[in-house]
């Protein structure tokens, strides 16, 4: 952590990285660093190279600040919840510290600071702060908490504990705005989604028994609602939580021909294990891949299907 805080002091133009297609953790840690940045009056900025951002991150602050050209004078990248140097956006030229929670993460910065037993990058953040005597004030409280509300699954994850409601309680106390957090993560759902969100509960099928919940999500579908790719996440989400599933299986069609799979897990199947055979990666209860164009939906469920069952 040392090295890390002297690498920052010696930087004279730092930018924070969100990964492509951002959750809310994403944001929330790179919004926290910004602010923490800013605190010790460095030259910062921050970078997504998605252009079209959800506008349910715009309450976490300085969202207004990121922007998708990464500067040229930068001589210091700092990437956050980045599981995989690809998703970075762009090949950097200046050294780069990375930070990250995901067991699959190949420790691919100059300086690294991955800790895959957190529950979020923002939790992995708010310990480097505690650790080295920073102050948290209301900005990075309320950023570090949606990222935490979002990968704990509104703090119902089994991995949620003691700790994490301690965590909770401490950023409550530094001003964090929770209830903003639950109002824009867990609850807004726009018109879009909402019609994206009916049609995949009907499409849907139940395989093995009904162990394995299964969405398969066109591009004709996603045209024909309106709906953004993030849109797709909460009828997954909440298919864990039938009776008897054991794992959620998402494959959407980008507009290119690809397929962006996602997986949910109950706990009692590894889902990182399965999108690693597929060079995606993730952790136990929550992974992603990646098909290439060229396969259809309908042989990436069987493909997808023939992995799930040797692990049920």
């Amino acid at each position: 952590m040392n090295t890390l805080i002297e690498k920052i002091d010696s930087a004279k133009h730092v930018v924070v990285i969100s990964h492509v297609n951002p959750d809310a953790d994403s944001i929330g840690s790179s919004s926290a660093m910004y602010t923490y940045l800013l605190q010790k009056h460095k030259k910062a900025s921050w970078y997504c190279k998605t252009k079209d951002l959800s506008n349910n991150f715009s309450f976490i602050p300085w969202f207004d600040k990121i922007k998708d050209s990464f500067p040229v004078s930068a001589d210091l990248a700092i990437s956050l919840d980045c599981g995989d140097a690809k998703r970075l956006g762009l090949e950097l030229e200046c050294d780069l510290i990375n930070i990250d929670h995901h067991a699959s993460n190949k420790n691919y910065g100059t300086i690294n600071l991955v800790d895959s037993n957190a529950i979020s990058t923002s939790v992995v953040l708010y310990d480097f702060f505690k650790a080295n005597d920073v102050k948290i004030n209301a900005k990075m409280a309320t950023a570090i908490y949606a990222g935490l509300l979002d990968d704990s699954n509104a703090l119902m994850s089994d991995d949620v504990d003691g700790t994490i409601f301690a965590i909770v309680r401490d950023l409550i106390d530094s001003g964090a705005e929770h209830k903003v957090c639950s109002k824009y993560i867990v609850k807004s759902m726009s018109l879009a989604a909402l019609r994206l969100k009916g049609k995949m509960f009907t499409d849907m099928s139940l395989e093995y028994d009904a162990q394995v919940s299964v969405f398969c999500v066109s591009k004709d579908d996603m045209k024909s609602t309106g709906a953004r790719g993030e849109d797709c996440e909460e009828a997954l989400e909440e298919s864990v939580y039938l009776p008897h599933v054991e794992v959620a299986l998402l494959l959407k069609e980008n507009s290119n021909g690809s397929i962006k799979g996602s997986l949910r897990s109950n706990g009692k199947v590894d889902a990182a294990k399965i999108a690693s055979q597929l060079n995606g990666g993730g952790h136990k209860s929550r992974a992603g891949f990646s098909i290439d164009a060229g396969v259809s939906l309908s042989d990436a469920k069987e493909k997808l299907l023939s992995l799930i069952k040797k692990e049920i």
